[in-house]
């Protein structure tokens, strides 16, 4: 069924049925849109996703799978990928307190083999792109 929503998709250029159809993309609420450099993802402000209310800040577990996420749906995007990469392995460097408002990841895909591919994601806050809040460096298994 994944694979008929992905190949639907490609079609359209609308890869938000792809977000809507895992269910933990969907419970973030991601968001993402195509553009000149990729596959941009917009994680909107939520309440449910702040881990510690004093700074106020987002918890680093939601930072973390954010970014993963938006590396698998730039495979998704980039390389053709009809099935979920599984995560080989993932390094997230946490920069600064990610705040309740909206965050935007763009991956880039900085190598692919046969089997594997190496993803970097960039996370970033507000209108200031080089300011980063986030960034994650990880291997994903193509199946």
């Amino acid at each position: 069924m994944l694979e008929t929503i992905i190949a639907r998709a490609r079609e359209n250029g609308d890869f938000q049925a792809v977000v809507d159809a895992i269910p933990y993309m969907s419970f973030l609420g991601l968001r993402v849109r195509s553009g000149e450099e990729g596959l941009l993802c917009v994680l909107p402000p939520d309440q449910k996703l702040i881990g510690n209310i004093i700074l106020p800040a987002l918890h680093g577990g939601v930072v973390g799978a954010f970014l993963e996420s938006a590396a698998i749906m730039q495979l998704f995007y980039g390389l053709k990928a009809m099935h979920v990469p599984k995560t080989v392995d993932i390094t997230i460097d946490y920069l600064r307190p990610v705040k309740p408002e909206e965050t935007f990841a763009l991956g880039i895909i900085t190598k692919q083999g046969r089997r594997i591919a190496n993803v970097r994601v960039e996370a970033w806050q507000g209108e200031d792109r080089q300011r980063l809040v986030a960034a994650a460096h990880g291997h994903f298994l193509l199946t």
